[in-house]
């Protein structure tokens, strides 16, 4: 909880810049969209086409836009984190107030508009003594909308990169700490309703043309954000903030503290960017926007490197290390001494019973089974080089959060999952492991990647260098069970000191 007003802050001041930047375009357009009809046919139609794209898909539609364009400039235009965001959002913003806007002066009565012709008013006069008082309370409404909307869908911007109240949603969400995610939901609502609320003042005191008010409301809504976004103020020693990013899952939250915590004793202030997919995870690094986080060789092999072939661990491990050098300045510190690889799981007396022991058994019974996976397996080149291998056709397919996939396994909603070998529910649920005889998935050792910018400093890296080889993966099962368990669970903080002192590293 103490991270709220860190991630409150970040919020805010994602949701402030869209809203601001969404008026900045929206009120002249809507000026113009009202004097020319074609015009307003235009971008009324894609503001309104924007609203039928789903939020998460647009923020993460703009990470590859701004990835080729960061390329084609020769590079300086961060694809991760708040430009993206901000873009996405900015856009959410234009419907409510360009369409209030252009419905506001079109409902004013021509006979007014007359009158202020017939006084000689210039078109500027017009507007700004006329027709801008009378369509203010309408437009008020549909900027009391966009920021509404935009408070909400700010909180989707964790997935590419951008601190926000987000963050507590997904973690909550994935570690199943339900008091994570109604602290981040109850917060996101709250600074939401505030801010309408303010709005709303101000959109009753043009109404009824009370000026005071709305010039008091409007210091006041001011206030509170200047309040709200203290803790983004520069702080002495911000050279000294790391940056650790993880990934959406119970493991890389509690590796992502276990980095955490060697650096804070190493002198470090650290801060966390969580719930990050795989597919920017490492251009984030790359790009100096997180400064260490923990992968897995078989991700960067098959997503990053597009190899198709699978080679033995050590000599996967030396390649990764010399391409990712090479390439980007990405240094592999090395491999944390477990292995996390895929690996098709079912109830252990299905598999019996069927007499399943290998994906070679899984073929013939497939069509009849139902496949449960994480969110981006299905997507993933090592699901296209499963299928390559092996003639799996299932009933269905279906993507779930990690957590809720194992819940549809065992309520027998799915037959087959796509499993992560150190989860430690493969032995609490009883599972069996299906083995991969054609090799068709490369190893998967855990491995520290540290940024560019990061990758000379010998205190970070002295400070890191302990937890190299260090971690059995029956220690990491244990500590992922402890958060991931249904009853008596820990937080990924508690059972990241718990595997700090399993190893002797505190």
């Amino acid at each position: 909880m103490g991270r709220v007003p860190d991630l409150l802050a970040s919020h805010l001041l994602l949701a402030a810049s869209a809203l601001l930047a969404g008026l900045v375009i929206s009120l002249p357009l809507a000026v113009w969209s009202a004097r020319n009809a074609r015009v307003g046919r235009v971008a009324l139609g894609f503001a309104s086409l924007v609203q039928t794209i789903p939020s998460l898909a647009l923020l993460a539609l703009f990470y590859p836009l701004l990835l080729s364009l960061s390329t084609l400039v020769g590079g300086g235009i961060p694809a991760l984190g708040f430009l993206p965001s901000l873009l996405a959002l900015t856009l959410y913003a234009l419907l409510p107030i360009l369409r209030n806007g252009v419905t506001g002066l079109a409902g004013i009565d021509p006979a007014v508009i007359e009158a202020a012709d017939g006084v000689g008013m210039t078109p500027a006069q017009k507007l700004r003594l006329v027709e801008a008082p009378l369509v203010a309370p309408v437009l008020m409404a549909g900027i009391r909308t966009a920021a509404v909307w935009t408070i909400g869908a700010a909180t989707l911007s964790t997935t590419i990169g951008y601190p926000s109240l987000g963050d507590m949603i997904f973690a909550g969400l994935q570690t199943q700490n339900w008091a994570l995610v109604l602290a981040g939901c109850v917060s996101a609502a709250a600074l939401a309703m505030a801010v309408d609320a303010m709005l709303g003042v101000i959109e009753h005191g043009i109404r009824h043309r009370r000026h005071a008010q709305v010039w008091i409301a409007a210091a006041v809504l001011g206030a509170g954000v200047l309040v709200a976004l203290t803790p983004l103020w520069p702080k002495s020693g911000d050279d000294q903030v790391v940056t650790i990013g993880a990934k959406n899952f119970s493991e890389q939250y509690i590796l992502a503290r276990l980095i955490g915590h060697r650096l804070e004793r190493a002198g470090y202030r650290v801060q966390y960017r969580e719930g990050l997919g795989s597919a920017v995870i490492f251009g984030a690094l790359k790009s100096g926007d997180t400064d260490v986080y923990v992968d897995y060789s078989g991700t960067i092999w098959a997503n990053e490197m597009h190899r198709k072939d699978v080679p033995q661990r050590a000599p996967m491990l030396a390649q990764i290390g010399e391409w990712a050098s090479k390439t980007s300045g990405v240094k592999q510190l090395g491999a944390l001494g477990f292995e996390n690889a895929y690996a098709f799981a079912m109830r252990g007396d299905d598999a019996k019973a069927r007499k399943i022991a290998s994906l070679d058994d899984l073929v013939a019974a497939a069509p009849t089974l139902n496949l449960a996976s994480d969110l981006e397996f299905l997507e993933r080149p090592e699901w296209a080089a499963v299928q390559r291998s092996y003639p799996l056709r299932f009933k269905s397919a279906r993507a779930y959060a990690p957590t809720f996939m194992y819940r549809a396994l065992d309520s027998r909603q799915a037959d087959v999952i796509s499993a992560f070998s150190s989860d430690g529910r493969i032995a609490a649920q009883k599972l069996t492991v299906l083995t991969d005889p054609r090799r068709a998935i490369p190893g998967y050792d855990a491995i520290l990647l540290i940024a560019p910018k990061r990758s000379g400093d010998e205190r970070f890296n002295a400070a890191l260098r302990p937890l190299i080889g260090r971690i059995p993966v029956e220690a990491m099962r244990e500590a992922n069970y402890m958060v991931d368990r249904d009853t008596d669970k820990a937080t990924p903080e508690q059972a990241a000191r718990w595997l700090e002192e399993r190893l002797g590293l505190r």
